[in-house]
């Protein structure tokens, strides 16, 4: 039986049908989600008055009716709806008619909506079991007035009993002395079922539910078939005719053969859907078959699982047997073949191109094991929990796809509930539930650590990473599982040392690429690894690591070199590879000193930094990472003498050839010596700090001044500040060996110099690297000084630093941006140590109080630039902060225009009125253009936000006075920009004449002499441009001219086709200069040609 939904009728004609719909399809959302929300909280109050309860409940009715064609519209509102009428049915306090009323609420709800979507929402937890049903027991299947609560509380239970656990847990002891023997929970169910599949009222569809819900029969075939053999046998008359039954053919029709045949070619077919329906039609067509002949159905399907089959079989084969599972048709006999290939399926993943295959074989598999923890009593899956229980756990921690990941941990779960025999499965399931094998390096690094804790798993965990994942073509796949094996070696040390070990020694010269690759880095952790144990029991490295692998970790990379295996692209595999291998040793303190294979190390790294252009973009990075890696960790460990200072001759050699590196034509040479530079300990660059200071100072200027090796600028920025970080700070120490007062203005100067680059390239703004590398590195040198000899920081050096970061921070790239004004935030408030020297810093405390270092999202324009524009009233920040608006405000993104520029004007209006400081920003602004006149990316969004000041007049005080001097001054700066051949420039430019026009004086006839100018100029885009821009000035500026004339000019100036040949505009414009009263343009002889 079947519950049926309530649907919504409508009895009327055509037109009051369509109208109907209309009005439904209009509906947008819930609209009376306060209004019911106060109707339902007033519950409490009204359920006891018989008149007002009735009146509630049938406006609710009309509001949940709305609904009826739309019901989805309610899904966002379904819980806090359903918690609170649940709440007052959990509550002890509540009286039996509020309870009835509250299901009464319910059931319109579960009416509206549908029942199935709606029982997802009733708490299923194990705690609700026993509430609902006490409280069904107490209900009177024939009280017509309530028969709403007993519908709803037969949903609930139905929910409630599909807990993951066998229900016989909830009984507890159902015996004791002197107290009635109780009912076991599943029967308690069964019997309430029952009960209300024999009413009339609707309850009786609701009971329906849940017997569907009730577990009918056995799932186990072999159980079915002991029943059905029992029955027999008990029937039967006598031995013969047992006899004669069991001997009896089954005549099996041809039809069924081929339907078969069929649907075992559909397991095999490449589309997933047609995998789904024959494994479908496989389990429906054998659960009637005899049992001899689903033994043979059952064995054709194990033979998809064959090596020769490809992935669309095996899929195929995982869903019918999950489905055969699912059904009970599996006979416990058959686990001993079912069970090796679901293991098998669980890791099924084949290489295809560049991408692999079989996430959905293992996605099925995990199906498979999901149904079985269905279909078999623990008894029978007892001898396989322990293949299983692995196979899903290093499914669940290991898999590369997140989907497999989330099944596998889903079907564990399932078996750990219902069969109970899973090794510390509830334990397990709260490490590595649903959400959390959702993040894979979570799952590698972490949870895989907590479950190989267990001794039933450890082994096993440790087996697939060594097996499967080292070696396997995702190389983010080998290097999580390396790092994962040095987690999981304190878990196992002894077996790490003597079996895992060897074994990966072994793979490290094997000729498949990846797993030399995996093995070469698990040696390296693991020997790491190793090494922390040892110490952890005051031993050596050496005591744990037997003499024969040691020498065969120190001949790997002889290996490599012989075979000529660092070349190619095996190479760029190989090289960061044995970089980390080599960083991995030096940290375990391998006795290696003055043995031959350092001097093979070292060549190892310098080559590849001299090599670095020949690898591949997407692998360079990650090889200068482990090549600087590897190189300071082997200085630190064997380029040291007994008096911590450096091998004088290996200092020289090292440090001279980095710095000819600075000069290589080649830019990833450059960066890697840059790197290198920077990575070298404290007593490496002791006594030539000078020479490598002026090697990278050298290689950012030139470079900076040319436009290229834009990477290699960045790289040498930060290895200045990680330079001068090792070498310390001391104020009068000597320059060559620390940081101190005669060379921190130095320094300092080459770090602010860099916040200059602008570089772009087909990338885009490129120099924005060089930017962001130099802010890092200010920060980090001004908090070292600052802690260790404030007094060398001088007023000046600081005050650049900080208008040099508030521009920084007004400029229009958010990631930068944020980048700079977190810095700044950062220096200002930073009270250990005080940064000394900042400018106006009360009142920047007072604009940046100190929650602004977590409330302020610089990456938002409309959060950052209302603080940032405040900077402009403070004198020592103005020049800095406008020339980063300027950049911000006359941008075209435009969200940081709108955002700047809203901002930039609120400081304008401020002061407007306010004739020196109006004057003294016209300065600032004046100082800037002339700085940057020839720099495009300045002066092009300056002139936009020059002509968005004049356009909301905010130089009206100046326009007063004739022959303002801030007009005259923005007038002779233009004029130089009118030559240029940029058409948005010049398009800007002719935007600020027409701004320029309402200044009074003899300026003014200026300002219209460059526009009629421009009126004829070369390019006919300008002139057309310049006509429309100055129509719109003449109808703004009416007093230009004689109203006599004004209309003559505005109809000569739109009858004239300004984009036609320069003879017959120039006429025409000279006609307006007469009449605007401005000098007609002279033309001047430039060889043959003439120009105006």
């Amino acid at each position: 039986m079947a519950l049926s939904e309530t649907e919504n009728s409508y009895q009327g004609g055509e037109e009051e049908e369509a109208d109907v719909i209309v009005k439904t399809c209009v509906l947008g959302g819930f609209s009376e989600s306060s209004e019911t929300r106060t109707l339902i909280g007033s519950l409490p109050e009204i359920h006891e008055a018989e008149r007002v309860k009735k009146v509630a409940i049938e406006k609710f009715k009309v509001i949940m009716d709305r609904y009826q064609e739309q019901p989805h519209l309610l899904d966002p509102h379904l819980e806090w709806m359903t918690e609170m009428l649940l709440n007052f049915t959990r509550s002890e306090n509540s009286p039996p008619s509020l309870v009835h009323l509250s299901f009464k609420f319910l059931f319109v709800i579960s009416k509206v909506r549908g029942y199935k979507i709606f029982m997802q929402l009733l708490p299923h937890e194990v705690s609700d079991v026993h509430p609902v049903l006490e409280l069904m027991s107490r209900q009177d299947p024939k009280d017509l007035e309530t028969w709403e609560t007993r519908y709803m509380l037969l949903l609930w239970l139905s929910v409630a009993c599909l807990i993951p656990f066998d229900l016989s847990r909830l009984d507890g002891h159902l015996e004791s002395e002197g107290v009635k023997i109780r009912e076991p929970v599943m029967e308690r169910i069964l019997a309430v079922a029952k009960t209300y599949l024999l009413v009339s009222d609707s309850p009786r569809d609701a009971a329906s539910v849940l017997v569907s819900k009730y577990q009918r029969g056995n799932r186990s075939l072999a159980a079915n078939l002991a029943i059905s053999h029992a029955a027999a046998a008990a029937a039967a008359v006598s031995p013969e005719t047992e006899t004669q039954e069991q001997d009896e053919d089954y005549d099996i029709p041809e039809e069924v053969e081929t339907v078969i045949e069929h649907l075992l070619v559909g397991l095999k077919d490449k589309e997933t859907v047609v995998h789904w329906s024959a494994a479908k039609g496989i389990g429906r067509v054998t659960v009637r078959l005899p049992q001899e002949l689903a033994d043979d159905m059952v064995r054709s399907v194990l033979d998809c699982f064959s090596f020769q089959e490809t992935d669309n079989a095996w899929h195929g084969g995982c869903l019918a047997l999950a489905e055969l599972g699912r059904r009970g048709l599996l006979l416990p006999s058959r686990l001993t073949d079912v069970v090796p290939l679901i293991i098998k399926s669980l890791s099924y993943d084949e290489k295809r191109g560049a991408c692999s295959v079989g996430s959905n074989v293992r996605d099925a598999a995990c199906y498979v094991c999901w149904s079985f923890s269905r279909a078999y009593e623990p008894k029978e899956l007892q001898p396989f929990v322990t293949q299983i229980a692995s196979a899903l756990l290093i499914t669940a921690v290991f898999d590369r796809n997140a989907n497999c990941r989330r099944a596998a941990s889903a079907a564990f779960q399932e078996n750990v509930g219902r069969q109970g025999t899973f090794p510390h499965g509830i334990d397990i399931l709260t490490a590595a539930d649903y959400f959390s094998v959702g993040n894979i390096s979570n799952c590698y690094l972490n949870i895989s650590v907590y479950i190989a804790s267990f001794p039933e798993y450890t082994k096993s965990i440790i087996d697939h990473l060594i097996s499967r994942k080292i070696n396997h073509w995702d190389s983010a796949i080998r290097e999580l599982a390396t790092k994962a094996l040095h987690n999981l070696t304190p878990q196992a040390p002894d077996y790490m040392a003597t079996t895992v070990l060897p074994q990966l020694l072994i793979a490290a010269v094997a000729v498949d690429l990846h797993g030399r690759h995996g093995a070469i880095l698990a040696c390296g952790e693991i020997t790491y690894a190793l090494y922390k144990v040892a110490l952890l029991t005051n031993r050596s490295v050496m005591d744990i690591i037997s003499p024969e692998s040691v020498d065969a970790l120190k001949n790997i990379h002889n290996v490599r070199h012989e075979r000529k295996q660092y070349r190619g692209f095996g190479g760029g595999l190989m090289r960061p590879a044995i970089c980390s291998f080599i960083e991995k040793l030096f940290l375990s303190k391998m006795p290696f000193k003055d043995d031959p294979i350092i001097t093979g190390w070292q060549c190892l790294i310098d080559d590849t930094i001299k090599s670095l252009h020949l690898f591949s973009s997407g692998l360079k990075m990650n090889i200068v990472v482990a090549v600087v890696t590897a190189l300071s960790a082997l200085c630190e460990e064997y380029y040291q003498d007994k008096t911590n200072q450096a091998d004088a001759q290996i200092q020289d050699v090292l440090i001279s050839q980095y710095l000819d590196g600075l000069k290589s034509s080649q830019v990833l040479t450059r960066c890697g010596s840059a790197c290198a530079l920077g990575c070298l300990p404290g007593f490496m660059v002791h006594s030539k700090l000078k020479q490598i200071f002026e090697g990278l100072q050298h290689m950012c200027a030139v470079s900076q001044k040319e436009g290229n090796f834009t990477e290699a600028r960045r790289n040498a920025v930060r290895s200045v500040a990680q330079v001068f970080m090792k070498a310390g700070v001391c104020p009068h120490g000597c320059p060559d060996s620390v940081l101190c007062s005669e060379n921190i203005a130095e320094v300092y100067g080459v770090l602010l110099s860099s916040l200059d680059d602008y570089t772009t390239d087909s990338r885009g703004n490129v120099g924005a690297w060089v930017r962001e590398a130099a802010m890092t590195s200010l920060k980090e040198l001004t908090l070292m000084v600052a802690n260790s000899a404030p007094e060398i920081l001088s007023p000046n050096l600081v005050k650049s630093m900080m208008c040099c970061l508030a521009q920084q921070a007004a400029e229009k790239i958010d990631h930068y941006r944020a980048h700079a004004g977190n810095i700044f935030l950062h220096l200002l408030h930073n009270a250990e140590p005080v940064v000394p020297h900042i400018p106006h810093k009360v009142e920047l405390l007072s604009i940046f109080p100190v929650e602004t270092i977590t409330s302020l999202n610089w990456n938002a324009p409309s959060q950052a630039f209302k603080y940032i524009a405040q900077l402009l009233g403070l004198p020592e920040y103005q020049y800095h902060t406008l020339l980063g608006l300027s950049v911000s405000v006359g941008g075209i993104t435009e969200s940081t225009v709108h955002h700047s520029s809203q901002s930039f004007f609120v400081f304008l209006k401020e002061i407007q009125n306010n004739s020196n400081a109006l004057t003294q920003f016209a300065q600032t602004l004046l100082r800037i253009f002339r700085d940057n006149l020839h720099n495009d990316r300045v002066c092009v969004p300056l002139l936009k936000m020059l002509s968005q000041m004049l356009a909301n007049s905010f130089f009206e005080i100046f326009t007063t006075q004739e022959n303002h001097q801030v007009c005259v001054d923005f007038l002779v700066l233009c004029k130089e920009l009118r030559k240029s051949r940029d058409v948005v420039k010049l398009r800007a430019c002719v935007d600020v004449f027409c701004g320029l026009i309402q200044f009074q004086g003899d300026v003014r006839k200026k300002v219209l002499s460059q526009l009629l100018l421009l009126l004829c100029h070369p390019f006919p885009v300008i002139r057309k441009t310049t006509s429309s821009e100055m129509y719109e000035m003449l109808l703004t500026y009416d007093d230009i001219t004689d109203p006599d004339v004004l209309d003559d000019v505005m109809t000569l100036r739109s009858d004239t086709e300004w984009e036609s040949d320069l003879t017959t505009v120039r006429t025409h414009r000279n006609q307006l200069c007469d009449w605007l009263g401005v000098p007609r343009p002279q033309p001047i002889t430039k060889g043959p040609a003439q120009v105006s």
